[in-house]
């Protein structure tokens, strides 16, 4: 073999590492990466999700991080050697031209350089689009349906639907406050007529119009001095439905690895308001914060999101049916949970805050 043939088998080789080392780690993103001190390098400050979406997104991203670095360790390898192989002062010593053979005309090796990244976008683009799709999936048959509302600055949550056998006054549960509901569905027109200096300007509803707004008779609402927290059962599908009562917020919880604007009128804004997770596989509680610089105390708009057993859950909402006038706390009380946020800590929900404290009382029995 001649040393032509020999570079064109090395180039050949370098090609099919390249691809068959990239292919082999993005391969594996619905699988899961190495643990330990290793996985963790690879998250790059990534929290370990808790619902099957978020395992997917970590995934990705942790094999898209291998791939990375292969190719980079490749291409720091090629350009290390190159630096040494063809440097002038080993040419001199050599008795050969300062400057190597030159292959800007080289069309197999331009198609390579060029096939080559082609590829490696072809295939981060697949793996893309494929865990945006299970995150995104509007299928997952929910058996809890919770309306979320934000405002400044504070959040609302409500239980729409809820799969099982709750009752309220021996009727089978139906969580929409049909009283409410019927009332901002008043709000979207005005009754100015032609006359009007500005009649129902926004995409011809007034500025008044609350009816996007979802009103249940289960909620749960923010105040100054209390964090809310939102109940969610493990193991159990979930549908999220967003809207915002006045300016746009995000609604973030950082072990979903994922977050979504929450904007007001969000079907005439072209938002699909609604988002899905298969089921939540860790009890606990967990900070969620909105993510969106949405004004003055958006630093303080933070929520919870307390996960119990499916059973605990519906012993939880079956004692606010049956006390609707009981505050939240009461309610997380009579399942023996924590009565309010544990998560939210050192932050609070307090305006008072001229002086630069925004630290939480840890003597204060209201987090």
């Amino acid at each position: 073999m001649n040393q032509q043939q020999q570079r064109g088998f090395g180039r050949k080789a370098l090609l099919g590492g390249v691809l068959g080392l990239g292919g082999l780690a993005l391969a594996g993103c619905d699988v899961t990466p190495p643990g330990g001190v290793l996985g963790k390098a690879l998250a790059f400050g990534w929290p370990e999700g808790i619902t099957p979406e978020a395992t997917a997104m970590y995934n990705f991203w942790s094999w898209v991080w291998v791939a990375a670095w292969i190719i980079g360790f490749i291409m720091w390898g090629l350009f290390i050697y190159g630096m040494f192989a063809w440097s002038a002062k080993r040419a001199k010593k050599a008795g050969k031209d300062e400057f190597p053979r030159q292959t800007q005309y080289n069309i197999p090796l331009e198609l390579v350089l060029t096939i080559v990244p082609i590829v490696i976008v072809m295939v981060l683009f697949f793996f893309t689009v494929q865990t945006q799709d299970k995150v995104t999936a509007l299928d997952k048959d929910p058996k809890v349906k919770v309306d979320v509302t934000a405002y400044q600055w504070n959040w609302k949550f409500g239980y729409r639907e809820v799969a099982g056998e709750l009752t309220e006054n021996g009727q089978v549960y139906n969580g929409v406050d049909e009283a409410r509901q019927q009332q901002a569905e008043e709000t979207k027109y005005d009754a100015e007529g032609e006359g009007g200096k500005h009649p129902n300007p926004i995409n011809g509803r007034s500025l008044g119009d609350k009816s996007y707004l979802n009103f249940d008779k289960i909620e749960t609402i923010g105040t100054t001095n209390e964090v809310p927290v939102l109940v969610l059962p493990s193991d159990t599908a979930i549908e999220f439905s967003l809207a915002s009562d006045d300016v746009s917020h995000s609604f973030w919880v950082p072990e979903f690895l994922f977050k979504r604007d929450v904007y007001n009128h969000p079907e005439q804004n072209k938002q699909e308001r609604r988002f899905q997770i298969e089921k939540i596989e860790e009890e606990g509680a967990f900070v969620g914060r909105c993510a969106e610089m949405c004004g003055t105390y958006h630093a303080m708009m933070n929520f919870e999101i307390r996960v119990v057993s499916p059973e605990k859950f519906k012993q939880y909402l079956q004692y606010r049916i049956d006390n609707p006038e009981a505050p939240n706390s009461e309610a997380l009380a009579s399942i023996g949970e924590a009565p309010y946020a544990t998560s939210t800590s050192p932050f609070n929900s307090d305006r008072a805050t001229v002086d630069g404290v925004n630290a939480q009382d840890p003597n204060s029995a209201e987090r």
